[in-house]
């Protein structure tokens, strides 16, 4: 080995260096690692994985989707899974039906995947997983899922940011908040309407109105115009920030005025939302922090840890939009 030559040690050594660093005489480490660098050397992951059986790769599931939590989710899992020194291969599904995805399982394994991350927002998508987990430990991302002996569910917990969003609005003095919902076959959308139905029952109000969108702002324009063409609530709390973006809109269509008239909240934080007019109050979803919980759940799953429930808490932010008297940002 080329490394082995340059750094006068035995190939042994090289891959003690490689592989548990800390067994090296600090020495000994440092002229490893400049024979590494001064010779370019990378790692060749596909010998090594005929040696430990390990291909030290990844696969994950993700729609093809642009909406921040799919996305973000499965951005984040990538960078933590190199953190960890795994690379990972994407499967995108387009329709998201029981053919495609155990297309997509049989490509993912039959490549010699380690384990699999499957982000299904929507129902369908981990109802047809199951049988996977036989072959290759799996973490899935959703709210709301049961566990199963080698499944893993990791997720935000939806249902706590929603019952903080609520919580905040009771807080205010509003006690008619309304709802913006998700799709109903989106786990997501389920949590955050219970939160909300939750909090509303801890504060001893009654639900206000809810309607259903379908995340884009377009729908939660013609949810705001409905609720502002009846007794306007109080507030709105909306299942993300574009629909969110829509009952802003709508409210300035009708004169309302936001927050002095009527109080609106969000779910994502999204860039740009402090910057919505006015300024949107959501709930902040900790992405990153999210990928690597999946990555760390699935290091166990391989290690053999039986399925369990993972969770981590969003972050209320506070904004003019529910903040009366509050300052746009400068």
């Amino acid at each position: 080995m080329d490394v082995a030559r340059r750094a006068g040690v035995s190939h042994q050594t090289v891959s003690r260096v490689l592989n548990d660093p800390g067994s090296v005489r600090p020495q000994t480490l440092d002229k490893v690692r400049a024979a590494i660098s001064e010779l370019g050397y990378r790692r060749n992951m596909a010998a090594r994985a005929l040696v430990t059986a390990s291909s030290r790769l990844i696969g994950v599931i993700t729609s093809s989707s642009h909406f921040l939590g799919p996305a973000s989710t499965a951005s984040a899992i990538e960078l933590a899974a190199r953190r960890a020194g795994y690379a990972t291969l994407v499967a995108s599904l387009q329709v998201g039906d029981r053919a495609e995805i155990d297309n997509a399982l049989g490509f993912l394994i039959s490549r010699g995947v380690d384990g699999i991350i499957a982000v299904a927002p929507r129902t369908g998508i981990a109802q047809a997983l199951g049988g996977a987990a036989r072959t290759a430990p799996m973490v899935v991302v959703a709210a709301g899922v049961d566990p199963g002996e080698r499944i893993h569910v990791v997720s935000v917990d939806q249902e706590l940011g929603a019952a903080m969003a609520v919580h905040h609005l009771a807080g205010r003095g509003c006690r008619d908040i309304a709802h913006v919902a998700g799709p109903g076959d989106w786990f997501d959308a389920r949590s955050r309407s219970r939160g909300w139905l939750t909090a509303l029952e801890d504060s001893g109000l009654e639900p206000g109105a809810e309607l259903i969108g379908d995340w884009s702002p377009g729908s939660g324009y013609r949810a705001g115009a409905v609720l502002l063409g009846r007794r306007t609530p109080q507030a709105v709390f909306c299942a993300n920030d574009l629909m969110a973006l829509g009952v802003l809109a709508a409210a300035r269509e009708s004169g309302a005025r936001v927050p002095e008239d009527l109080a609106v909240v969000g779910y994502d934080d999204v860039a740009g939302a402090e910057y919505f007019v006015p300024a949107l109050t959501t709930v902040r979803q900790p992405f990153d922090e999210l990928g690597r919980l999946c990555m760390e759940v699935l290091l166990e799953a391989m290690d053999g840890q039986p399925g369990a429930v993972h969770s981590i808490p969003p972050r209320l932010c506070v904004r003019r939009s529910s903040q009366w008297g509050a300052p746009e940002p400068g």
